[in-house]
């Protein structure tokens, strides 16, 4: 698919080569972006103080944030600048598909859901990394805590935002004229100064406005490009040459080059066994975090499943909808370099089509999308921000360098190191070119992990080692592929390899290494009550000692959970082609898909009902 990222900087840190062009914008346009950077700033300072009272308030809200406020932030936060120009790639190249790379991703969402949410919520703990020293014993649990804590929240953490920054960087490039640098410093200080200041109650509140301004100037933005003179309207698109061999929902299934990696491998294989941020196999990251702060298990679920409905079933339509108009109106890449030829070439790639076709819209309207965009942009960026100090603060500062840190010092290491994180990404994002190369190789660094992370709640034998062997061998993995295999092999074939590789190896270790000590795993199962199956050595050996009561029992039955999983995939794949059938004007389709969607939630509402009253 798509080679290594080039990491040249660039030259003279602009996204045009000569002739900076910026593209006029009315005086309303300037008032619409000025006024969303009022009320995000306004939101920050407003809560200033009570976001600084304490650990728990700064990271997590206080433990009692209801499910509306925690899913619309959790798709505030995937709905990134660069999610556009992802899905803009992936249609351009692959038609609509190609979505698959990530509409897999569901079932990890629903699996979340119906079996993790509120095992996440039941834990108590600050932030998905103390989890190994709750499920793990000894130097390799301390261990691993510490270097993920700085992996995940440093390292990984910094090149995420780093992508994120760089959609950021194309769309002011071609609609503001901005040079990258002064898109990163803008950007950079005002998510700082609201992120740092409101913690994470400030960034779950602007997340809710943010998010609410990105899909109306979404929607609108679409609605106008679909109906411009050189589009035609949606059904002149539809019927377009250039666009009827992308509609389909499915992959040509006579061509095996196009069906496995565009929709076996995703569905068979990626979604169990590889860690992407915001799509951890059994929860984690920033999802975990809004988990932990909810007021009950009940909001916790209710919370993820909103996040799951929204994030795949309505929000994708306008972006593929854009995507497919710039294949009308950019057929190729040199297209794009005619519209736009001051454009550095290097940056000529599909992913910024998306940018190029907003440069048609009117005033105001222009206004609004690009404050849309700046929304979605921060709302990823800050969560990231909060996500990864509240790593260096709990996970490292506190728990290794100063154990009697006082709240106030963790509050104030939280906005240093919120001020760090946010500074290595902006140095990054001048070094990078494009969205999909580097979704595909944090999708090759994490192949292979995702089995571990779900078993690891429900088989007593996964240890420190286990993980420590799967995060060392995925990641040597990914770099011997990315580097000495390179286009060799196919991205799908390198991700089934390294996943078989890493399983393999942290399954061996598993086996072959001591178990975590007996009593730390007693103690994890009487506060998380896991389903008992795959703890009953444990179990037993519980009720002999006294520690574990013969009775006790999960609350639920694995077995529905699973089937909830998979009705919450049928009813949100359902909405998504039911919505896609309605825009190709397809009725008996849609209506099809509406009511097995209508069918569907009755029967999820009974189990529900069933399962918590």
């Amino acid at each position: 698919m798509s080679k290594a990222p080039d990491f040249r900087l660039r030259e003279k840190s602009s996204i045009f080569s000569a002739n900076n062009r910026a593209m006029h914008l009315s005086t309303l346009d300037w008032v619409i972006v000025a006024g969303f950077f009022a009320v995000t700033l306004a939101i920050g300072l407003s809560i200033y103080k009570k976001s600084g009272s304490s650990n728990a308030e700064y990271f997590l809200g206080g433990r009692n944030m209801p499910w509306w406020l925690l899913g619309v932030s959790m798709v505030a936060t995937t709905f990134s600048a660069d999610t556009p120009n992802l899905v803009t790639d992936i249609v351009r190249n692959n038609g609509v598909a190609g979505n698959w790379a990530w509409w897999a991703f569901l079932l990890t969402g629903m699996l979340t859901v119906f079996v993790y949410a509120r095992l996440w919520r039941r834990s108590g703990i600050t932030t998905d990394l103390e989890f190994y020293e709750l499920r793990y014993s000894g130097k390799p649990a301390r261990f691993l805590r510490a270097f993920r804590a700085l992996y995940l929240g440093v390292f990984f953490n910094v090149v995420i935002m780093a992508t994120v920054m760089l959609a950021g960087i194309k769309i002011a490039g071609i609609l503001l004229g901005f040079t990258a640098m002064q898109t990163v410093v803008l950007v950079s200080v005002v998510t700082v100064l609201y992120s740092s200041l409101g913690g994470f109650r400030g960034v779950i509140l602007t997340d809710f406005f943010q998010f609410s301004l990105a899909m109306i100037g979404m929607v609108w933005a679409c609605v106008y490009i679909v109906g411009l003179p050189e589009v035609g309207g949606l059904s002149t698109l539809l019927e377009h040459p250039a666009v009827q061999g992308k509609t389909g929902f499915l992959p040509d299934f006579n061509d095996s080059k196009q069906w496995i990696p565009l929709l076996f491998i995703p569905l068979a294989v990626q979604w169990w066994s590889v860690w992407y941020p915001g799509s951890e196999p059994g929860g984690g990251g920033y999802i975990a975090q809004r988990m932990l702060s909810a007021r009950s298990e009940k909001h916790a679920v209710w919370a993820t499943l909103f996040f799951n409905i929204a994030h795949y079933a309505l929000r994708p339509w306008p972006w593929i909808l854009i995507a497919l108009a710039s294949l009308v109106v950019f057929p190729d890449l040199q297209s794009i370099s005619t519209r736009f030829p001051a454009m550095n070439p290097e940056f000529i790639r599909d992913d910024i089509a998306f940018s190029a076709m907003l440069s048609y819209l009117p005033s105001g309207l222009l206004g609004l999308v690009i404050a849309a965009l700046i929304a979605a942009l921060m709302s990823t960026l800050s969560t990231h921000l909060n996500w990864g100090s509240s790593y260096v603060v709990n996970d490292f500062y506190q728990r290794f360098l100063k154990p009697e840190a006082t709240q106030a010092d963790m509050v104030l290491v939280g906005r240093l190191s919120t001020l760090i994180l946010m500074v290595l990404s902006a140095i990054i994002a001048l070094y990078l070119t494009n969205a999909l190369q580097a979704f595909n190789i944090l999708l090759q660094i994490g192949a292979g992990t995702g089995l571990l992370f779900i078993l690891r709640w429900f088989w007593w034998r996964i240890n420190a080692i286990s993980e420590i062997v799967a995060m060392v061998v995925s990641f040597a993995v990914a770099l011997f592929m990315e580097f000495l295999v390179k286009d060799v092999l196919a991205s799908h074939e390198k991700l089934v390899i390294g996943v078989g590789i890493t399983t393999t190896s942290w399954i061996t270790a598993t086996l072959l290494t001591e178990s975590t000590d007996q009593s730390t795993l007693i103690k994890f199962f009487n506060l998380i009550r896991p389903h008992r199956l795959g703890w009953k050595p444990i179990v037993e050996a519980g009720i002999r000692s006294g520690e574990i009561a013969p009775d006790v029992h999960s609350g639920s039955s694995l077995a529905t959970e699973i089937l909830m999983m998979f009705l919450g995939c049928t009813l949100v794949y359902a909405l998504l082609f039911g919505t896609g059938f309605f825009i190709y004007g397809n009725i008996i389709g849609g209506l099809t898909a509406g009511m097995i969607s209508v069918s569907v939630t009755a029967l999820l509402y009974f189990l529900w009902n069933r399962k918590y009253h």
